[in-house]
């Protein structure tokens, strides 16, 4: 006890000098800061054997290290981490977290350093309140990156430590009780960032009572209109209604008290913000809504929930429709409750919730429930490992960060995530899958695993056959029909999808398929250079040419040729460095059939060399290479073709004869030999282009478009100019089988009299 004492005594003495300091706001109006001795009696409150010294040290090196820095509403800046603390009492947390409250804006705002952190209150509050500094340390371009980088830092924090969750959620709440004071572009900045990630994210941890309060708080800022409108309709309704609140609790209590069961029975009334969101989503008006007003039933076990139940169901009518057990089957926030709605006394719609008293806390305090202040639990997110879904949510959520390739596409992820409220769908096996509502049988196949999801081709919904895109309902048991045929899910899936995990899955799996489509051609264009050097290829001795050519594996080499970013004959001088490179020869036709002559400095008469084999299949826009055909003119089969290679892009195809080629001749590396491989099994059209002249008369371009009609071509576009009074000329875009079709097609039109001229444009 002396020791004790003798500790306390510099501690009075800086107590009552922080005393004087904040004394000194009486003479304002502005409310009266709280003192360390009512911060230590809320605490106590729930945990008697607080550690008083360690709380009494923050509250004073707080107040000392923010000294005369003032909040925008004039108050002293140390009011902020004070209130900040208080909430967290609210939740029962433990000292360590309290402490950090106190101190989590001393290194951002004060000269205070983590070092100083760690020597005065341990490494535990150093590392807590480090975890909440780095989140404002950020200097991002745009304003969506820099929103996403703080929850991506958040959700970073929270995975190493939960209570970094809490601090900074009574933190935000705090701000958003003294936004008035703040210049108007940052409050609408602040409530659309707390209605958009925070509010939802407390209500992921099952903290109901705070994302409410947090809704509320950002709808009355962003929309202030309609929260005076709804706000003045319940207050008027609760006045109205106060008798009929009374007597409903007082009928069912006696209820459940006459069959044996003591339960507490409290009516509240629906927050503004849920309310005005349910009148958006089902476009009613405030008096078509029935159930404004709901009941809590608190008893003492799980089988006094589904006896109330009974009783309740047994005395009242029930609205059909309105019964949703999640003592069964929780939400992953843990939330466990069962709700129903009935017809109660005076013919009023009574939705009621059942649940125990931990359920009742739980709702209540959400993850913060779970007695992070009680010592032998281990470390918190060790203890929320074992005892919280909702952590478990948290902890699949911080996944996605590997799967997004920016901030922006993580918080599209989270948000899809945080949203949606939920439908619960099972396995043939009987595993419970919860999912988004809105949620399909791709969003169920990706939950179940990744693999499922990349390879599924069908589902089976209760049984019956059914499209993948089909919403799932409640209950709905899902059997996902898969095929290893199928190498990677259509990029199309990902605006399909609901969630971030598929959505996210899909993205990785798309970007994988296009780099492998990227390698397989690298892959060929290094060999086929090999076979016409006549060197050696072997990925042995590419992987010994690895660190020359500064990559990290073959696959990477091949895609980066494949992309044009590197050119195969630097590869070939990686494995061999007495290799040099002979010069392509730029090819034009000459009027020898089957014979070219090179362009150099003089023609020459060879034969094209392209060697059996070597030429790299192309079967068109549904080719494994990523391919596209010339902007003019196109290619069908039957051309002798070629391929220039463009970084990033692929593949351009073009016919020998075109006259783009020309714009190549000083790049001979990027020409590759290609070859059509086209199934005649399953007939595939080309793009290609026409020019006809036809004579300026009613009904002469309904005569050209009959012809191409008749032989089954297909018109992609059609522009018309005016050459001369007499004639119009007529560029249109075709798609046709190969060349021996869009021959006829041609003839057939100059056949026609309104028809002066048609010939196919060589791009």
């Amino acid at each position: 006890m002396q020791n004790q004492a003798r500790t306390r005594a510099p501690l009075e003495q800086d107590m009552n000098a922080a005393a004087e300091a904040i004394d000194s706001t009486k003479k304002s109006k502005k409310p009266q800061v709280m003192r360390q001795y009512d911060l230590i009696e809320r605490v106590k409150r729930y945990n008697p054997n607080t550690n008083e010294a360690l709380l009494n040290r923050a509250y004073v090196y707080a107040m000392k290290a923010h000294g005369e820095q003032k909040r925008a509403s004039g108050d002293p800046y140390f009011s902020h981490p004070l209130e900040v603390a208080a909430i967290l009492t609210d939740l029962k947390l433990d000292d360590a977290t309290i402490a950090a409250a106190l101190l989590h804006d001393t290194i951002e705002d004060t000269e205070t350093t983590r070092a100083g952190i760690d020597r005065l209150f341990g490494s535990d509050i150093g590392e807590l309140v480090e975890g909440l500094t780095k989140l404002k340390k950020l200097d991002l371009v745009t304003k969506e990156a820099k929103q996403a980088e703080n929850l991506r830092k958040l959700l970073l924090a929270i995975a190493e430590d939960v209570r970094v969750l809490l601090v900074k959620l009574a933190d935000r709440l705090h701000n958003m009780r003294t936004l008035h004071f703040m210049p108007a572009e940052t409050k609408r900045r602040n409530a659309e960032e707390t209605l958009e990630i925070y509010a939802p994210l407390a209500g992921r941890m099952g903290m109901q009572e705070m994302r409410e309060e947090l809704e509320d708080l950002a709808f009355r800022e962003l929309y202030p209109e309609a929260f005076r409108v709804v706000t003045e309709r319940l207050e008027a309704l609760a006045i109205r209604n106060h008798d009929l609140t009374a007597a409903i609790e007082q009928q069912l209590t006696k209820k459940l008290a006459d069959r044996g069961i003591a339960a507490t029975v409290r009516g509240r009334q629906k927050r503004p913000y849920s309310i005005w969101r349910k009148m958006e989503r089902k476009s009613v008006g405030f008096e078509q809504l029935s159930d404004l007003f709901a009941f809590r039933v608190v008893v003492k076990t799980v089988g006094d929930c589904y006896h109330a139940l009974g009783i309740v169901h047994t005395t009242w009518p029930v609205v059909p429709g309105r019964f949703k057990d999640y003592i069964s089957t929780p939400k992953q926030n843990d939330y466990r409750s069962i709700h129903t709605t009935v017809i109660g006394p005076g013919q009023q719609r009574v939705e009621l919730q059942l649940r125990t008293r931990e359920m009742d806390e739980i709702a209540e305090y959400g993850i913060a429930a779970h007695a992070l202040y009680k010592d032998g639990g281990g470390s918190p997110s060790e203890m929320l490992n074992r005892e919280s879904n909702a952590y478990a949510w948290l902890r699949r959520t911080i996944e996605l960060l590997a799967e997004g390739s920016n901030p922006e596409e993580f918080l599209e992820h989270t948000k899809l995530e945080l949203f949606h409220d939920q439908v619960f769908c099972f396995t043939p096996k009987g595993k419970l899958i919860g999912l988004p509502r809105g949620a399909n049988a791709i969003d169920f196949a990706y939950a179940v695993h990744t693999d499922v999801g990349n390879t599924a081709v069908g589902a089976k919904i209760n049984g019956k056959i059914a499209p993948l895109v089909s919403e799932l309902a409640n209950g709905d048991e899902v059997d996902v029909i898969t095929s290893k045929a199928q190498m990677a899910p259509p990029a199309a899936w990902e605006s399909l999808v609901v969630t971030g995990k598929a959505r996210a899955a899909i993205r990785r799996a798309t970007r994988a398929a296009v780099r492998n489509q990227y390698a397989g051609l690298g892959r060929r264009i290094v060999e086929r250079l090999f076979q016409r050097a006549k060197k050696e290829y072997s990925d042995e001795k590419l992987q010994g040419a690895l660190p020359r050519l500064a990559r990290t594996s073959i696959e990477e080499v091949m895609a980066a040729v494949g992309r044009g970013e590197m050119k195969a004959s630097d590869v070939a001088r990686a494995m061999y460095p007495d290799y040099r490179e002979e010069r392509a020869a730029l090819i034009k036709p000459a009027p020898e059939s089957g014979w070219f002559r090179l362009r150099r400095n003089r023609a020459v008469k060879f034969k094209m060399p392209v060697e059996k084999g070597t030429a790299i299949p192309i079967r068109g826009n549904n080719s494994e290479l990523p391919v596209r055909f010339a902007p003019n003119g196109g290619a069908v089969p039957g051309d002798r073709i070629v391929g220039i290679l463009t970084p990033g892009e692929g593949i351009t195809i073009y016919p020998i004869q075109s006259p783009q080629l020309k714009d190549f001749e000083d790049s001979p590396e990027r020409w590759i030999d290609l070859r059509w491989d086209v199934d005649e099994r399953t007939p595939q059209r080309f793009p290609a282009q026409i020019v006809v002249e036809s004579v300026n008369e009613p009904g002469s371009l309904a005569q050209v478009a009959q012809v191409i009609a008749e032989n089954d071509g297909n018109i992609d576009n059609i522009r018309m100019t005016r050459r001369s009074p007499d004639f119009t000329t007529v560029t249109i875009d075709l798609e046709v089988y190969d060349l021996k079709h869009l021959t006829a097609i041609i003839a057939q039109l100059r056949a026609k009299a309104v028809v002066a001229n048609a010939a196919r444009v060589n791009g």
